[in-house]
């Protein structure tokens, strides 16, 4: 894992509790959306104002060794904090169970966007409706292994 710096946990309870009990446990515990049996993963990113490491557990949309974070924030009208690190900082540690790597983060676009959206929506179809719920076009970000 290439990222230092200060980690300040979340300031929402559930983020930092479910990150707290992934972490702890290698994924074993914590590893779902609260409330579902969808799977997660822990992304630790640079803070775009801050500068303090940010770790946020965000849905498991993987293929062939790429992750998507799909800014989605339940289809608000802004997009979540972790989208403007991203943007600023374009490297990422992820962690997917006891698996750790640090990885590259490009904004998706045109065709690539697209491919990326369904399968996504295949991966955990609650995204079509989130995007149903926002005039915003919902960002997706790719992780590609560093």
């Amino acid at each position: 894992m290439a990222l230092t710096g200060t980690y300040v946990p979340s300031a929402t309870e559930w983020v930092r509790k479910n990150v707290e009990e992934y972490e702890a446990s290698n994924g074993e515990e914590g590893g779902t959306l609260p409330g579902t049996p969808y799977p997660v993963v822990v992304i630790t990113s640079v803070g775009a104002s801050s500068g303090n490491l940010r770790k946020n557990p965000v849905m498991r949309v993987e293929r062939d060794g790429a992750y998507l974070a799909v800014a989605s924030k339940g289809g608000a009208p802004d997009d979540p904090a972790w989208a403007d690190n991203f943007r600023k900082h374009p490297e990422v540690d992820l962690q997917d169970k006891a698996e750790k790597h640090t990885y590259r983060v490009r904004e998706l676009d045109g065709a690539e966007y697209d491919d990326w959206w369904k399968h996504a929506v295949a991966t955990w179809s609650t995204y079509a409706d989130y995007k149903k719920k926002t005039d915003r076009k919902i960002p997706l970000f790719l992780l590609e292994r560093a």
